[in-house]
């Protein structure tokens, strides 16, 4: 856990916005002390495609968030998404040393379990495990101290393209921060809207972005499954842009202020005012065309993430059912649109856990920068990637040894 009077520093960099928040570590857990945000345009799909414009739009949130929280950003947490994203389940056996369990056999297991041919452009970013198993013993959270002569270890290991990661941190380092650690922004989320309870139960999160839509399958405990969809809000905004025959800056704002998700909870005559392009004047729409023009992509972005849940294997088991979250569950009647797709009990997750300013970071669209501060406050193993550093990626595995203790 971090110390008392730490300062953690969450930072999102989303497709379309990017979030600096600043926590302060306290006796009772993480309170929230200040919040930057800065319009994104240096990212698509979740990716960096364009250095300068990502390093401004940093400075721009960073200098935000120092100036609310009076506090100097040194280093962040920071997350990682897009569609180069790739999750699986591995397992690892090892024998057990003087027939009891201790902290070096788990070690051995892990990295038995991370033993695995990966290719040369891409790194290991995450060894989560899931359940341990000593002899025939099965779901062991904690084996140290077991009696036994095997232990297998369950993991998820997340994957992701080294030059992807690279340029996160290369950004990051342009604005003269240190990166602490690079977290599946998924996995960030969870840590901010999931219950002790929904993770053993089971549920799964659907991180809706501008970008991508991230989804994480949680069971027993464990996470089971992990997905990156390069669908997001952002693709209800261009729609809405043609649809209307508006700016795409204006479609954003209608989207925001009137958009829906399912149609049939629009009142038959409402109208919203639509302006036009070429300075014409502007045009009274019903607000049903729309709720006409979102409904099918949301449940285009929804059925694909159903899908994933499926592939999972889990689908049957989560008894918690499934958390959106992410800027666009903002969207009204996007719960009871999930629920007919997923046919499963639906809620829109919100950051909980923390103190401080909680009223301003109450909103799904900052969860993914509150989780960060979470699961930071959580991490021992700090500043793996400093400025200078020229084999940035060669710094990884230092980091995988303390894995196992991670979710346990």
């Amino acid at each position: 856990m971090g110390k008392k009077g730490d300062v953690i520093v969450g930072l999102d960099i989303g497709t379309t916005k990017v979030c600096v928040i600043v926590g302060g570590v306290t006796d009772t857990g993480v309170d929230i002390v200040g919040i930057g945000s800065h319009p994104s345009d240096g990212l698509r799909k979740g990716v960096v495609v364009n250095i300068e414009s990502t390093v401004n739009s940093i400075k721009g949130a960073v200098e935000e968030a120092e100036l609310m929280s009076g506090f100097e950003v040194g280093s962040v947490f920071t997350g990682i998404a897009g569609g180069h994203i790739k999750g699986f389940n591995s397992h690892g056996v090892v024998a057990v040393k003087g027939r009891e369990v201790d902290e070096n056999d788990v070690k051995r297991s892990i990295e038995a379990a991370k033993a695995i041919a990966v290719p040369l452009d891409r790194e290991v970013l995450h060894v989560l495990p899931q359940h341990y198993i000593v002899d025939d013993q099965d779901g062991v959270k904690t084996p140290v101290g077991m009696s036994g002569v095997r232990l297998e270890a369950k993991v998820h290991i997340v994957t992701g393209a080294v030059t992807s990661a690279q340029n996160i941190i290369k950004s990051v380092n342009r604005v003269g921060l240190d990166v602490n650690d690079i977290v599946l922004e998924q996995l960030a989320s969870s840590e901010a809207v999931l219950s002790h309870d929904e993770k053993e139960l089971g549920t799964a999160v659907v991180d809706i972005g501008g970008g991508t839509t991230d989804v994480a399958v949680f069971s027993e405990g464990g996470i089971k499954h992990t997905a990156v969809l390069s669908l997001g809000g952002n693709y209800l905004t261009s729609d809405i842009a043609v649809g209307l025959k508006t700016p795409i800056s204006e479609a954003e704002k209608i989207k925001i202020k009137y958009g829906c998700a399912y149609a049939p909870m629009i009142p038959k005559n409402e109208t919203i005012e639509v302006p036009s392009v070429g300075g014409r004047e502007p045009r009274k729409v019903s607000r049903q065309i729309l709720g006409e023009i979102i409904e099918p992509r949301m449940e285009e972005i929804l059925t694909l993430a159903h899908r994933e849940i499926v592939k999972s294997g889990y689908e049957d088991l989560l008894a918690a059912g499934v958390v959106l979250t992410g800027g666009s569950a903002m969207l009204e009647g996007i719960a009871e649109l999930a629920e007919q797709i997923f046919n499963m009990q639906v809620r829109v997750g919100h950051p909980t856990g923390i103190g401080g300013l909680t009223d301003i970071v109450n909103s799904p669209m900052y969860a993914t920068g509150v989780g960060l501060i979470i699961y930071g406050s959580k991490d021992q193993y700090k500043n793996v990637f400093k400025k200078g550093d020229v084999n940035i990626f060669n710094r990884v595995t230092r980091r995988m040894k303390k894995w196992f203790t991670e979710f346990f």
